[in-house]
């Protein structure tokens, strides 16, 4: 009944977040870390954050894993460190498909057998689709691109007005050059965000630097690290890639899945 129970919220929570690999733009300076939390109540998935965005990318298909890992260190020197992956698909039409693991999910029934669940976003289509596979049932939503909008904050709102200005001056990208990774140049960028003193409580200016490199060829980043004095380092992947075009029948639901229509969802992001 517990399974039960978290599985159909999971669902329900997370139909409309079906995106491809990690984040076609570095993350926010408000962002939390990938998949951990972004003020969504109730839960949290670890991985699963990279690769929201409105953005459709044809004629660069790829199939990958996508490995993240955050260490958190304690006051007292205790280590923290969690390890989630996903699998990522996604072909020429611009459709992408994640399959995840509910054992990557924090604080829920930790070490139960908990089914894989699956994430389809159809442009062409206009849905998206959130598949339990072991209940053999799929969530439909229709597929609402949304507008740029402006960073999430970390609270997981919008940012503040009042934000805008020490924002700006508190912010700086460096270019990193050009590195091959996981076989592909990949283009790196740093952005370093510095909080003030007091903005949130702290005695000292807070540094968050974010890493990114992004693949031209894959129109994705294929390697991002965050360092977070509140939160650790997270560090997200793309690993195992194969620029092969995927099997259609991994974008279409199963003929004997039951299907139940889900409400709109506006899916928020913007390009690189």
């Amino acid at each position: 009944m517990l399974i039960r129970l978290t599985l159909a919220m999971v669902l329900g929570l997370a139909a409309g977040y079906a995106q491809d690999g990690p984040p076609a733009r570095p993350r926010g300076p408000f962002d939390p870390p990938p998949g951990f939390g972004g003020g969504r109540p109730g839960v949290r998935f670890l991985g699963a954050e990279a690769g929201r965005s409105s953005r459709v990318v044809k004629n660069a298909p790829y199939t990958a894993d996508m490995v993240t890992e955050r260490v958190q260190t304690l006051t007292d020197g205790n280590r923290i460190r969690q390890t989630a992956s996903a699998r990522m698909y996604r072909d020429s039409e611009g459709r992408t498909r994640r399959e995840q693991a509910l054992n990557s999910l924090g604080g829920l029934a930790p070490g139960a057998n908990l089914p894989t669940v699956v994430f389809i976003d159809d442009p062409v289509a206009g849905s998206t689709y959130a598949l339990n596979t072991r209940e053999r049932t799929a969530t439909k939503s229709p597929r609402s691109a949304g507008g740029r909008g402006m960073e999430r904050a970390a609270s997981g709102g919008g940012l503040r007005p009042h934000q805008e200005g020490w924002l700006g001056n508190n912010l700086k990208s460096e270019a990193l050059g050009r590195q091959t990774i996981e076989g592909l140049p990949a283009d790196g960028t740093r952005t370093t965000f510095t909080i003030p003193a007091g903005r949130v409580g702290n005695d000292q200016p807070l540094l968050v630097v974010t890493e990114t490199w992004y693949s031209q060829d894959l129109q994705a980043v294929v390697l991002a690290r965050r360092s977070d004095p509140r939160s650790g380092e997270t560090v997200t992947r793309l690993a195992n890639i194969s620029r092969s075009e995927p099997a259609r029948a991994l974008f279409e639901i199963p003929g004997d899945f039951k299907v139940t229509e889900g409400p709109r969802r506006m899916l928020l992001g913007s390009e690189r």
